[in-house]
């Protein structure tokens, strides 16, 4: 079959929220591609592409501004925004969505930001847009959305939600859609996700999803807002086939138990540097590590004994807390580094 592209649509929680639609996104239809047999170079991307990598699909997508993603190794991507981007969204997957079990591992850092992780696709043959949401940042995606029910799964209770959109921007064009939501009220980032389940739980509250299957990614997403995620994502309910991106090792038997997380937030912002605040969560013996991106290097630091200026930057407490910041000179690149954590 001949892929199709489309350019549909702004995303659907945002459209939710907000009520209009302006996005773009392409579609492309078809077989999984079986993993290349030779690992593929990190790509970085700052303008809207889909494709493969490494084996999975991936869709990036902006609207404005400075969000950008890094396709990585296997199934890992890394990504990062900030307020000079209306909309953004992106992750990897599979081109076509299916009752797979995924898993998937690694950082996520929407700190009190319109932003969120999920599991989302689209079906056609009846067209409907759905997500399970795996964690958000201060806007709840559910919030005006019918309540349908629930389902426990994976270790979590999810609502399970529904919302109409009419003569809105999809993925055919301008149509009239359901969007269903699966919302976990115990917010992770890193786990498996039993997509059969909650399929069979929409099923049951008469919310039937449609035969055809476009699309099924991992994908980070924020609106007017600033983060920064590196996600890695595979097929199957134990066992990381690849690195895991927080430098912590995956435990997907015990989802979301992640013992170290260093949460960015922004601080002031000059013409040559930006400011950037580190809050480390849940221990106090920590190593919080700072990838930079080409052209960035450290001008200063606070709270933290800090090493190294260019490339990986490495932050260990010095007894000042768990809060810590930095002034990274921009160097025509005002992208905000991968945060990873680790005790």
């Amino acid at each position: 079959m001949k892929d199709t592209v489309v350019k549909p649509r702004r995303r659907g929680r945002m459209r939710l929220l907000i009520g209009t639609a302006c996005a773009a996104a392409l579609v492309v239809s078809g077989m999984v591609i079986a993993p290349s047999a030779h690992a593929e170079a990190d790509r970085y991307l700052s303008s809207n592409q889909t494709g493969t990598h490494n084996g999975y699909f991936f869709s990036f997508w902006k609207d404005s501004g400075n969000a950008s993603m890094t396709l990585r190794e296997n199934g890992r991507y890394s990504s990062s925004w900030d307020r000079s981007t209306n909309n953004w969204v992106g992750g990897k997957g599979w081109a076509t969505g299916t009752r797979r079990t995924v898993s998937y591992s690694g950082s996520y850092n929407p700190g009190n930001n319109n932003t969120y992780l999920a599991l989302y696709g689209w079906t056609r043959n009846q067209l409907i847009e759905y997500y399970v949401v795996e964690n958000f940042g201060s806007y709840n995606p559910s919030s005006g959305a019918q309540r349908m029910g629930s389902v426990t799964t994976d270790g979590g209770v999810y609502d399970i939600l529904r919302s109409q959109r009419v003569n809105a921007p999809s993925i055919d064009g301008t149509q009239t859609f359901w969007q269903y939501w699966s919302v976990r009220q115990q917010k992770r980032t890193g786990g498996t996700i039993t997509t059969a389940n909650h399929f069979d739980a929409w099923a049951r509250a008469g919310m039937q999803l449609g035969s055809n299957h476009s699309y099924q990614v991992m994908a980070t997403e924020g609106y007017q807002s600033q983060g920064s995620s590196d996600i890695n994502v595979w097929e199957g309910g134990s066992g990381n086939p690849g690195p895991s991106p927080t430098g912590n090792p995956g435990n997907p038997g015990n989802p979301g138990q992640s013992n170290c997380t260093a949460v960015l937030s922004a601080g002031q912002q000059f013409g040559d540097r930006f400011n950037l605040n580190v809050s480390v969560q849940n221990v106090s013996n920590w190593t919080v590590t700072l990838s930079l991106h080409g052209g960035q290097s450290l001008q200063n630091s606070w709270n933290a004994s800090v090493s190294g200026t260019t490339g990986n930057i490495t932050a260990r407490p010095n007894g000042s807390g768990n809060n810590f910041g930095v002034t990274i000179m921009h160097g025509g690149n005002w992208t905000w580094p991968t945060v990873t954590c680790r005790t």
